[in-house]
């Protein structure tokens, strides 16, 4: 039966100007100016502030000017250019139409993100050619083509070099190899075999223990007891199962620890060292400084460029005898979308400095003092202080670095978990850890501490931390337990 009703329904919508501010705010500086790059090409509308980036680039240098030579400015030269400025202010044109887009409005909102931003930065940065250096796979291709095997086996051996990985270990197995070639098991076995010779030694291994054991079996002066151990009872090595070792290999403990040190010689990432990447720098997008007792935030956004609406398209859009109604309809979509990037830009500014202000408010000892003074923070904590919503501050603080005096920090760096001690203080998860690794580095190595007997330590530093917490924080900062870490 067909009847009416009424249902009352909550939803929650992002307008467009939201979700591109979301975006933007994610972004860092980098990014940010690939997305304005591609907003460039992509809309008509929008342009670069060539003037205003002329007259700031003046402004800078007439500062720098000033400060290395002051001149006093006499009244008569102060005259001459308030009236040369009288002189060029430019005269408003008549309002449009009130069904027309106000462009006066539009070329001279406050929401234009227009803000004066020094020039001492160089935006013309010289990059110094890289040198040639060779690679792990040409550094084993050479080698490979100097063999004596044929064809067949050659393909093999590309094959293999192509598919191993940065630490030198083959990434795929060796039947699945046979199966793409079309070829038998034991040729990729025997070509592999003769890979696992090449400089570096070990390269190619599948895992290891076959790592370690190549490089032993190439050395000529090799101790054939590790050569037992490693290729034996791997296990109980690693594991460092020592005493247990000795006795089933029935020798005195000090040979085991003399397998040690012959195995510490060896390499367990052979590949590494011939790899080449280019280097990833981390371009801070924020720098805070010191200046009188008070913290100084400078956005490093000075090579965003200055974004303003093309004032061609104005005669386009108010023209009607000349454009036809589909341009101007396009026009009015990009225009708003031009101007949603623009605010979206100054808000992403505006956002991003309140944040960082809220750090600093809340961890001024950190950077006063150091990074041994991170108090616990959460994200709800800079949300309720800026009055805005928690994803927006993740957002915000995700990717992003601010350049300090005690180093380059992620933002999300500054927020941590924590405890309450015996003094009532609050301590920061992440100055526990660095007390049980520093308790760790300085612990007898012989004599290894529990996690127990890291937490008792703790103790007594006022830090009543349970062991399985200690054990998480160690797995974390990714340190074996005290039976890995036991040496003679």
């Amino acid at each position: 039966m067909v009847g009416l009703s009424q249902r009352l329904q909550l939803q929650q919508r992002q307008s467009p100007q939201q979700v591109l501010l979301s975006t933007l705010l994610q972004l860092p500086l980098l990014s940010l100016e690939q997305k304005i790059k591609m907003e460039l090409e992509t809309n008509p509308l929008l342009e670069i502030d060539e003037e205003l980036e002329l007259e700031q680039d003046q402004n800078a240098e007439m500062e720098a000017k000033v400060e290395e030579e002051p001149i006093p400015q006499l009244e008569e030269e102060k005259a001459e250019k308030e009236e040369a400025a009288e002189e060029e202010v430019p005269e408003l044109s008549e309002e449009p139409p009130p069904e027309e887009v106000d462009w006066e409005e539009i070329l001279n909102d406050v929401d234009n993100y227009q803000p004066y931003i020094p020039r001492e930065k160089n935006t013309e940065e010289y990059e110094r050619p890289e040198v040639h250096r060779e690679t792990l796979t040409d550094h084993l291709l050479s080698q490979l083509h100097m063999t004596n095997l044929d064809e067949k086996e050659m393909l093999v051996g590309e094959y293999i070099i192509w598919n191993i990985n940065s630490a030198g270990y083959l990434t795929m197995d060796v039947n699945s190899i046979a199966e793409a070639l079309d070829v038998d098991p034991e040729t990729v076995e025997k070509v592999l075999g003769v890979i696992q010779r090449f400089d570096p030694p070990g390269i190619g291994a599948r895992n290891l223990q076959e790592c370690l054991l190549v490089q032993l079996l190439e050395r000529e002066d090799r101790d054939e007891l590790a050569v037992e151990v490693i290729r034996d009872h791997f296990d109980d090595f690693v594991n460092r199962r020592f005493e247990k070792l000795a006795k089933k290999l029935d020798v005195p403990i000090e040979r085991i620890a003399e397998v040690l040190e012959e195995v510490r010689k060896l390499n367990p990432k052979p590949g590494e060292g011939y790899v080449t990447y280019e280097n990833q720098y981390i371009v801070p997008d924020l720098t805070v400084e010191e200046e009188d007792g008070e913290f100084k935030i400078t956005l490093n956004d000075w090579n965003i460029p200055h974004l303003r609406i093309n004032n061609r398209y104005r005669q386009l859009l108010m023209d009607k005898s000349k454009t036809s109604k589909e341009a101007r309809d396009y026009i009015r979509k990009r225009l708003e979308s031009a101007r949603w990037l623009i605010n979206s830009i100054h808000q992403r500014r505006a956002t991003i400095l309140r944040v960082m202000e809220a750090i600093i408010n809340r961890q001024r000892d950190f950077f006063e003092k150091g990074p041994d003074h991170l108090k616990p923070m959460v994200l709800k904590d800079i949300a309720d202080d800026i009055g805005m919503d928690i994803s927006t501050v993740s957002r915000v603080t995700n990717g992003k670095y601010v350049q300090t005096d005690w180093g380059i920090f992620e933002l999300k760096h500054f927020f941590s978990e924590g405890l309450r001690s015996d003094t009532g203080e609050d301590v920061s998860n992440k100055m526990i850890k660095e007390k049980i690794r520093r308790i760790i580095e300085n612990e007898n190595k012989q004599k290894p501490l529990s996690d127990q007997e890291i937490a008792e330590l703790l103790k007594r530093e006022g830090l009543n931390v349970a062991r399985r917490t200690v054990a998480k924080y160690r797995e974390q900062m990714n340190i074996p337990v005290a039976r890995l870490r036991r040496g003679f």
